[in-house]
């Protein structure tokens, strides 16, 4: 009998669904497009701090939106080959002006849309570990022998790496500390390294400087910044997102002043 009534009972709905497909069909699309996240390509030094942001802005709008970090060469090649990424905040300026270049984002809505939006400057310091034999960190400590492995990230495919060589360059310790560096693919994973012994120290993003773990770990040394070129973060809109209105929301709540106070307070200098 159970069973009859459950069969019945499926007959009578799949009738409903030929008779008004579009009407039952209305409660789920909307419950799919109220569900859909913006989906963001972030630096790996932002990867401590962007995702509380998130949540506020989802808290202040109802919008979710979603970040994958990675290197920002890393992020910019996934979007060439059509990953469906709705956002780019990059690491630096040039990564997001290729993909403006190549017609694959926008900053449509901004006064110059042709140069990426920035949103933040980042720093480069020098990290090591509370309990290490060497020195306190300082650009003396680069100078010292018994600095045996230093971590830093890929200078081909991240911002922070390519700003360590520049001042490893500027202070004409490149060629000797070469064979001693530890390469990680992103500026994340470089402070990993050095965090976990795996190298006597690490130039890194002051983000990941100033977590909680690596506040209480270490401690750091601010790189001048005329060592190396400025780490002026930029972000871009990708053209074919259907999220644009959204997407201008987000950009719009970074920039805001409450929030680019906050990324002052996590490492990163603000704009505005």
């Amino acid at each position: 009998m159970g069973n009859l009534l459950q069969t019945t009972g499926a007959r009578s709905f799949l009738k409903l669904c030929r008779i008004f497909p579009c009407v039952l069909a209305l409660p789920l699309l909307a419950q799919l497009t109220a569900q859909t996240a913006i989906r963001v390509a972030a630096a790996a030094d932002l990867e401590p701090l962007l995702p509380p942001i998130l949540e506020q802005f989802r808290q202040a709008t109802g919008i979710r939106a979603e970040a994958t970090y990675q290197a920002s060469a890393m992020l910019t090649t996934q979007i060439m080959n059509g990953a469906p990424f709705d956002l780019f905040l990059s690491a630096d300026l040039s990564y997001p002006k290729r993909l403006i270049d190549a017609g694959l984002a926008d900053t449509a809505g901004s006064p110059d849309s042709s140069t990426p939006i920035s949103y933040a400057k980042g720093t480069l310091v020098l990290w090591t570990r509370k309990d290490s034999p060497l020195a306190p960190p300082s650009l003396d400590l680069l100078r010292n022998p018994a600095l045996k492995r230093l971590a830093i990230a890929n200078p081909d495919r991240a911002p922070y790496g390519h700003a360590a060589v520049a001042a490893l360059t500027s202070l004409k310790l490149y060629d000797n500390l070469k064979p001693r560096l530890a390469t990680a693919e992103n500026i994340a994973q470089a402070a990993q390294f050095v965090d976990s012994g795996n190298a006597d120290a690490g130039l890194i993003s002051l983000t990941s400087a100033m977590t909680p773990r690596m506040s209480s770990a270490g401690s750091y040394f601010v790189i001048p910044r005329d060592l190396y070129p400025p780490l002026e973060q930029g972000a871009v809109i990708i053209s074919n997102t259907a999220q644009r209105a959204a997407v201008h929301k987000l950009l719009d709540f970074l920039l805001s002043p409450p929030i680019q106070a906050q990324l002052a307070k996590s490492g990163l200098t603000p704009v505005r």
